[in-house]
């Protein structure tokens, strides 16, 4: 079942909905949360059944590994209860890569069951070990296994994150106030939620037919020219932008209808002038995981800079990996790294060698960091969204001109001003029509001016405390426009149109899943 469904907004959500809120109404707190968990589990249950048997296995051996850490904090214990999580993972996610590997490698012919992914287990496989190291330090005394099979099974962040800590997000249900139906949190709770719904079906899914249709004629091997490569590097950015942007506004905004608000997990990363900035902005739970499970483990920046840069590095390619059991994705990370190890070797050499604060915060230094981070990230994207690295080298060899400059048919006409400008370019004749109307580019120019210049929605409904978290983003990243959702007749028209305008655009048989579910 998908958030962008017609089943789910107007069946399950307000069954699920009105039935929490109906019987905490009474007092049975517990009657409230098992009815919250049974439609938990019924919404992750409608794409395979079988995948309930193994969430529930998960649940039971870890709610057992951490109620032993609650009685003695165990290091061996604790390295058993990670290693049976990281090992269910590896076998579900990454034993088909292995296997194909090893063939390749030993020119062998083994065969291997075809292992399907269990949906979400990445997401719930990392809140549950984040969940026993919280629990080894002490940080966690939870004795109910109610409320930890809700912890891990709570539907809006269950399928793509945020990755949650039970002291951020349980606490909230131990609150009389929450079993009772409040406007204010249905009005804050709905509100994001369809702006999650509009950025999901119209902006992501609208732009994705520009992005595809490049990339897979890279993988079908044709030669991609200049304008062609870009424009579906482009759309892709905008695409994976803009369905990862709607699925965390949707999830804390469904979170919110239940009272409960969820961490902050996406805050306009396009807007970053460093990569380094970016990951503070992108997938902002995850970034949390890999820097305290991963890169700090490994010895952080403690152990000098050569160090620093190696544990940069793993952690990067970890994650990586984390996403998706392919080259490409191994690929993508180690790229994060080199530039995590470029940005922070360049803040080092600045400080310490030419000693000076250059004024990034300047209009022009801004402007510049903000564009070039955006260039590399996008290069980054190629082979995040390519199927093999051969398709990746032919749409980056389109990107840097290998294949000549095909003129769209909408941009005709403009071969003497860019020859004017750039003499000697190699313009051709042909190419594959990807942007044979001008439709593909106005979609992307809106996209960028939306995703560069306008506030997002938690900025925009920063007077509502919408997720956890936010005060820290709001107050570093300032809102230029000042824009703030205030309830008035102006923002319901606004958001009744883009309602409106969502439910034109959905579809009630073919329902386009969010990206982040493949990993």
């Amino acid at each position: 079942m998908l958030f962008n469904s017609y089943l789910f907004i107007f069946l399950f959500l307000p069954i699920t909905l009105f039935g929490f809120h109906l019987l905490g109404s009474r007092g049975d707190h517990n009657l409230s949360l098992g009815w919250l968990i049974v439609a938990s589990l019924i919404f992750y249950a409608w794409w395979n059944p079988l995948y309930v048997v193994l969430i529930i296995a998960s649940i039971l051996f870890n709610f057992s590994v951490a109620l032993f850490l609650q009685k003695k904090s165990n290091k061996v214990l604790l390295a058993f209860g990670i290693i049976v999580n990281i090992t269910l993972l590896v076998y579900y996610k990454y034993a088909n890569f292995f296997v194909e590997n090893l063939n390749v490698l030993m020119k062998g012919d083994l065969v291997f069951e075809n292992v399907i992914l269990p949906l979400a287990i990445s997401f719930f496989t990392f809140q549950q070990i984040t969940y026993l190291v919280d629990t080894y330090r002490q940080e966690i005394r939870e004795s109910s296994f109610l409320h930890y099979t809700l912890f891990v099974v709570f539907f809006p962040q269950l399928i793509a994150g945020p990755i949650v800590h039970h002291k951020e997000m349980m606490p909230q249900f131990l609150k009389d106030s929450m079993y009772k139906l409040r406007l204010k949190n249905l009005t804050i709770g709905f509100t994001i939620f369809f702006i999650g719904l509009f950025k999901k079906v119209v902006l992501a899914d609208g732009i994705s037919i520009h992005a595809n249709s490049v990339f897979q004629a890279a993988e079908l091997g044709a030669e991609l020219t200049f304008f062609e490569a870009w424009g579906g590097v482009l759309a892709y950015s905008l695409q994976l932008y803009f369905d990862f942007s709607g699925y965390s506004d949707m999830a804390i905004g469904l979170a919110r209808m239940f009272g409960v608000i969820l961490p902050i997990n996406f805050f306009s990363p396009y807007k970053s002038s460093s990569v380094i900035e970016f990951w503070r902005r992108w997938h902002i739970t995850l970034s949390r995981f890999l820097r305290n499970s991963v890169y700090i483990p490994l010895g952080g920046n403690r152990l000098g800079l050569p160090r620093r840069y190696i544990n940069l590095s793993l952690t990067m390619i970890l994650g990586g990996i984390w996403h998706g059991a392919g080259w490409t994705f191994i690929i993508w990370g180690a790229l994060h790294g080199f530039y995590l190890i470029i940005n922070h070797g360049w803040l080092w050499f600045k400080n310490k060698i030419i000693k000076t604060n250059l004024n990034t915060s300047s209009s022009i230094g801004s402007t510049f960091g903000l564009l070039i981070t955006f260039f590399f990230i996008s290069i980054a994207w190629v082979v995040f969204r390519a199927e093999s690295i051969s398709g990746a080298i032919r749409v980056y060899e389109g990107m840097f001109m290998f294949n000549g400059i095909s003129i769209p048919p909408s941009l005709q006409g403009m071969e003497k001003i860019i020859l004017d400008v750039f003499p000697g370019l190699p313009i051709i004749s042909g190419g594959l029509g990807s942007f044979g109307s001008a439709t593909g580019i106005i979609k992307i120019i809106l996209l960028l001016f939306i995703a560069f210049k306008l506030p997002n929605s938690l900025e925009w409904l920063q007077n509502f405390n919408p997720a956890l978290g936010i005060e820290k983003y709001i107050s570093n990243f300032e809102n230029k426009l000042k824009l703030r959702w205030k309830a008035s007749k102006l923002d319901s028209l606004v958001l009744a149109i883009m309602i409106y305008i969502s439910f034109i655009y959905m579809s009630f048989e073919n329902v386009n899943e969010f990206l982040y579910f493949n990993f």
